[in-house]
């Protein structure tokens, strides 16, 4: 009998050694179409603000599964019913949540790939490989849908306490270096059981969940929508915009095969094909960092002013406020620095823009989180919670900001 060499572990710097539980989680792994978010940034170009946030996909799928075989660990031993099948569907639908995202993660949803999310892209893998591997994936693929009949099952996979948040929080608050962002997975998953069908979390874990919310806010505006962070992603939305002007306009434009076709057509959740996909496929973060250095030395002023603040870190100047943005200050900037570099009005936007964005860290009309209480009854965390800050939390935050070059005049 030939042993199967398929067992394998990772060793990983938040968990330590994480295990492969059988050969159909091996042969997922191995696949290009997973290998590939190896080169997939997990936070973008954060590293332009947190330099040790150089982290990928690949590390965030792993950590995920880990904790979900925790967590049914933990379910089961509250003899909460998880069969084979079921444990199997967990499993392969969170290592296979993050396989659609693009390159720098969300830049390419709001550039080059129209109105289709990764969700989608993610779901198109699934069923790809799910033909390949002979109806295996049809647990994980209702899973993910939140389609599954027994919904504590698709609570674990998406909710607001699922394992994904509960990783990448504790992740990206490792590789930035930003402590306040660390969640105590381990706590909050021992704290877990369901509750007529649905994910609960017990009464003593309550501080745990408080824990978590407030981190998920911390991270947010300290290092997901840090001001510095917020520009280079628009920065990279622009380059990408400029080259498919550009393209349109007849000029050339040296990069790869698979940059280029998405660059050259407008691709949206209509046409995206299986041709596409598998195109698709062949996109990662170095086709992008590739184009950028070419594009640096361009003749159109634009593209390569844009590329090379990105490539050298000359970013645009970024001012955060409270309130929309004095449209007198922003044409007062626009004129500026049309007149500085010589430019028309629509070359202009490219520089000088302004935007706002916006946070929730709870929200309480989606998949809320539940306490159970010792006498079984089920509450909101907001209600249960003696925390005031809890209530403040699920009220949207909304910032607003300025974006021009720095120019001496």
């Amino acid at each position: 009998m030939i042993k199967s060499n398929k067992l394998k572990i990772f060793n990983d710097p938040i968990y330590g050694f994480i295990s492969i539980p059988n050969t159909l989680i091996f042969d997922l792994i191995a696949e290009p179409y997973f290998q590939r978010l190896r080169r997939i940034s997990q936070m973008g170009l954060s590293s332009l603000v947190y330099p040790g946030a150089t982290h990928t996909r690949f590390h965030h799928a792993l950590g995920c599964m880990h904790l979900m075989q925790k967590a049914i660990q933990v379910l089961r031993f509250k003899k909460v019913e998880i069969t084979e099948q079921e444990e199997e569907g967990l499993l392969c639908a969170i290592l296979l949540h993050d396989i659609g995202h693009g390159p720098f993660s969300h830049a390419m949803e709001h550039s080059i790939v129209e109105g289709v999310n990764h969700e989608r892209i993610s779901l198109l893998f699934m069923e790809k490989l799910n033909m390949k591997f002979n109806g295996s994936l049809t647990t994980a693929i209702q899973i993910f849908n939140r389609a599954y009949p027994k919904k504590f099952l698709n609570q674990l996979v998406s909710s607001q306490l699922d394992m994904d948040r509960m990783d990448y929080l504790k992740r990206d608050s490792f590789y930035t270096g930003v402590a306040e962002g660390n969640v105590s997975s381990d706590r909050l998953i021992t704290m877990l059981n369901v509750v007529d069908g649905e994910l609960v979390v017990e009464e003593k874990g309550i501080y745990s969940v408080e824990k978590f919310l407030m981190s998920r806010r911390f991270m947010y505006w300290q290092v997901y929508l840090h001001k510095t962070g917020l520009v280079a992603e628009k920065l990279l939305i622009s380059v990408l915009k400029r080259a498919k002007e550009l393209l349109e306009k007849g000029e050339e434009l040296e990069c790869s095969k698979p940059l280029l076709f998405f660059i050259q057509h407008k691709i949206n959740e209509g046409n995206f094909d299986d041709d596409t996909l598998e195109i698709f496929a062949k996109l990662d973060d170095v086709d992008i960092l590739s184009a950028i250095k070419l594009w640096v030395g361009h003749p159109d002023f634009v593209l390569s002013e844009l590329c090379d603040m990105i490539i050298n870190r000359r970013l645009l100047t970024i001012k955060m406020k409270n309130k929309p943005i004095d449209d007198e200050k922003l044409q007062k900037q626009f004129q500026k620095i049309k007149k500085s570099y010589n430019l028309t009005d629509e070359e202009t936007a490219y520089f000088v823009f302004s935007g706002k964005i916006g946070n929730k860290a709870y929200d309480q009309d989606r998949q809320n989180i539940n306490i159970v209480r010792r006498n079984g009854r089920i509450t909101d965390v907001a209600k249960a919670s003696d925390h005031l800050n809890l209530k403040a939390l699920s009220k949207t935050v909304t910032k607003y900001y300025i974006c021009y070059p720095k120019v001496d005049v």
